[in-house]
Protein backbone atom coordinates (compact mmCIF):
# COMPACT_ATOMS: atom_id res chain seq x y z
CA UNK A 1 0.00 0.00 0.00
CA UNK A 2 1.02 3.32 -0.35
CA UNK A 3 1.27 5.58 2.17
CA UNK A 4 -0.53 8.84 1.89
CA UNK A 5 1.63 12.12 3.51
CA UNK A 6 -0.07 14.09 6.11
CA UNK A 7 -0.85 17.05 3.58
CA UNK A 8 -1.26 20.63 5.85
CA UNK A 9 -4.39 22.32 5.39
CA UNK A 10 -2.33 25.46 4.45
CA UNK A 11 -2.61 24.15 0.85
CA UNK A 12 -5.86 24.72 0.42
CA UNK A 13 -6.33 28.25 2.02
CA UNK A 14 -4.98 29.86 -1.28
CA UNK A 15 -7.38 28.46 -3.31
CA UNK A 16 -9.85 28.80 -0.95
CA UNK A 17 -9.60 32.86 -0.64
CA UNK A 18 -9.34 33.22 -4.14
CA UNK A 19 -12.68 31.38 -4.66
CA UNK A 20 -14.18 33.70 -1.50
CA UNK A 21 -13.02 36.67 -3.51
CA UNK A 22 -14.51 35.71 -6.78
CA UNK A 23 -17.92 35.01 -4.91
CA UNK A 24 -17.94 38.24 -3.75
CA UNK A 25 -16.82 39.94 -6.48
CA UNK A 26 -19.93 38.46 -8.16
CA UNK A 27 -22.14 39.12 -5.35
CA UNK A 28 -21.27 42.55 -5.79
CA UNK A 29 -21.61 43.34 -9.64
CA UNK A 30 -24.70 41.56 -9.26
CA UNK A 31 -25.63 43.47 -6.90
CA UNK A 32 -24.65 47.26 -8.75
CA UNK A 33 -26.47 45.57 -12.48
CA UNK A 34 -29.50 45.23 -10.49
CA UNK A 35 -29.47 48.44 -9.07
CA UNK A 36 -28.73 50.56 -12.34
CA UNK A 37 -31.14 48.41 -14.44
CA UNK A 38 -34.25 49.22 -11.77
CA UNK A 39 -36.49 52.37 -13.78
CA UNK A 40 -36.01 55.53 -11.60
CA UNK A 41 -38.45 57.98 -10.97
CA UNK A 42 -37.57 60.07 -13.80
CA UNK A 43 -37.99 57.23 -16.09
CA UNK A 44 -41.64 57.13 -18.31
CA UNK A 45 -43.66 54.05 -16.93
CA UNK A 46 -44.32 52.80 -20.36
CA UNK A 47 -47.74 53.72 -20.34
CA UNK A 48 -49.78 53.56 -23.87
CA UNK A 49 -51.44 57.00 -23.80
CA UNK A 50 -52.81 58.70 -27.34
CA UNK A 51 -53.69 62.08 -27.18
CA UNK A 52 -57.32 63.62 -27.15
CA UNK A 53 -58.20 60.07 -24.96
CA UNK A 54 -61.35 60.76 -23.00
CA UNK A 55 -61.54 59.34 -19.85
CA UNK A 56 -64.38 56.19 -20.65
CA UNK A 57 -61.22 54.92 -23.00
CA UNK A 58 -59.12 52.11 -21.66
CA UNK A 59 -55.60 52.96 -20.89
CA UNK A 60 -53.07 50.08 -21.06
CA UNK A 61 -49.72 49.49 -19.48
CA UNK A 62 -46.67 47.39 -21.19
CA UNK A 63 -45.07 45.11 -18.53
CA UNK A 64 -41.58 44.96 -18.44
CA UNK A 65 -38.69 43.17 -17.01
CA UNK A 66 -39.11 42.30 -13.22
CA UNK A 67 -42.49 44.52 -13.16
CA UNK A 68 -44.53 43.09 -10.48
CA UNK A 69 -48.36 43.66 -9.78
CA UNK A 70 -47.87 45.45 -6.99
CA UNK A 71 -44.76 47.69 -8.40
CA UNK A 72 -47.00 48.47 -11.58
CA UNK A 73 -50.04 49.44 -8.72
CA UNK A 74 -47.75 51.49 -6.99
CA UNK A 75 -45.87 53.48 -10.03
CA UNK A 76 -49.79 54.39 -11.70
CA UNK A 77 -51.42 54.53 -8.35
CA UNK A 78 -54.08 52.19 -9.22
CA UNK A 79 -54.73 49.36 -6.62
CA UNK A 80 -53.82 46.16 -7.16
CA UNK A 81 -57.72 44.75 -6.82
CA UNK A 82 -58.58 47.05 -9.56
CA UNK A 83 -55.91 46.20 -11.91
CA UNK A 84 -56.96 42.58 -11.22
CA UNK A 85 -60.60 43.29 -11.68
CA UNK A 86 -59.61 45.35 -15.02
CA UNK A 87 -57.61 42.24 -15.85
CA UNK A 88 -59.69 39.21 -14.79
CA UNK A 89 -57.16 36.80 -17.14
CA UNK A 90 -53.96 38.05 -15.96
CA UNK A 91 -52.09 36.10 -13.17
CA UNK A 92 -50.48 38.10 -10.63
CA UNK A 93 -47.92 35.96 -10.20
CA UNK A 94 -47.16 35.67 -14.25
CA UNK A 95 -46.67 38.45 -15.63
CA UNK A 96 -44.96 38.55 -19.24
CA UNK A 97 -42.21 40.96 -20.64
CA UNK A 98 -44.95 43.03 -23.27
CA UNK A 99 -48.12 41.72 -21.98
CA UNK A 100 -50.65 44.76 -21.69
CA UNK A 101 -52.28 45.49 -18.22
CA UNK A 102 -55.14 48.14 -18.49
CA UNK A 103 -54.99 50.39 -15.80
CA UNK A 104 -58.55 52.23 -16.67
Amino acid sequence: MVAVQDRSWRIYIGPAIVLVAATVAVVVVRAEWRHTSRPSATTSTHVVRHPGITHGKPVYYVVRAGDTLDAISARVKVSVRRLLNLNPKVSPTALFIGEKIRLR
